[in-house]
């Protein structure tokens, strides 16, 4: 499959569903409460809320919505593994929020993102870009940490003139003060999400460097979804992961990856079609594996 560049012109009408979307609570720049307001001033009406390897965010995303009445939430989750140094991500949808092995798998997670916080803040100082740990922590509040936290200290010291720069120079996959995950499988994340009810979905495919072998690796052990319609990708890209879901018999689901105006501007709510039917599928699907 060919690379799939950013699509400019993804923005030009505003779909009533986005299942990909982040708080607070992991690397998004709205709490929970905010993003449902901000949704529904977009005019979404389903939205997926699907922070990085947390679900704290689910409870209050739900109660908001509850007091509206006129968008309902998702429960979903974002899980980070690797490949050969590329990050394969799942989403899981429909997950339990309140499985008590899976906040405690979670939980270890959370408690891995913080050491590799601290090796990469040492690998920094080494190569002339100090920072702290603690500052890294005290920009990620109460939710989970990750990289752009990072990057938000860099720019913060001044040794990068924004997140992407700090990427670019400093953190992203190969750069000096990159450190990798602690190892974490594709089959672990589809395990995980299986295990709390959830329907599991891989995550914008192009990232993983292989969609089709990625695909056929875990399709076997329970893959059921592809997030073909996702924000960034050209129409010709999307066409052809949709493609790749019907030889596979996989659904096909779509979000924006939405951060926040402020942490991703290009990516805003909406930006992919995804058609309802989407989220009733999810729902079938979770109903069937609760079966």
């Amino acid at each position: 499959m060919a690379s799939a560049p950013a699509d400019p012109t993804s923005r030009a009408g505003v779909s009533t569903v986005d299942l990909h979307a982040h708080t607070d609570e992991s690397d998004g720049q709205f709490s929970p409460a905010e993003l449902v307001g901000y949704a529904r001033g977009r005019g979404i009406r389903v939205l997926g809320v699907t922070d990085h390897d947390t679900v704290a965010g689910i409870p209050a995303a739900v109660a908001e919505a509850g007091r509206h009445g006129d968008i309902e939430v998702v429960p979903g989750v974002e899980l980070s593994s690797s490949v050969d140094g590329h990050e394969v991500h799942l989403l899981g949808y429909f997950v339990d929020p309140g499985d008590r092995p899976f906040l405690d798998r979670l939980a270890a997670l959370a408690a891995a993102r913080r050491r590799r916080v601290e090796r990469m803040a040492a690998r920094l100082a080494e190569i002339g870009a100090p920072i702290t740990a603690d500052r890294v922590f005290a920009l990620a509040g109460p939710g989970t940490v990750g990289r752009p936290h990072v990057a938000r200290a860099l720019v913060e010291a001044g040794h990068a003139a924004d997140v992407p720069d700090a990427f670019d120079r400093f953190i992203g996959t190969g750069r000096p003060g990159y450190v990798p995950r602690e190892p974490v499988t594709p089959e672990d994340a589809v395990a995980l999400v299986l295990a709390a009810g959830g329907v599991p979905v891989l995550a914008h495919p192009y990232g993983t460097g292989d969609p089709e072998a990625i695909v056929a690796r875990l399709v076997p052990i329970g893959l059921l979804g592809l997030e073909a319609e996702y924000g960034a990708y050209r129409p010709e890209a999307r066409a052809e992961l949709r493609a790749l879901a019907d030889r596979y018999g996989l659904v096909t689901t779509g979000g924006s990856d939405f951060h926040g105006p402020m942490v991703r501007s290009e990516r805003d709510l909406g930006a992919p079609e995804v058609p309802v039917a989407t989220v009733d599928r999810l729902r079938s699907l979770a109903r069937g594996l609760a079966q």
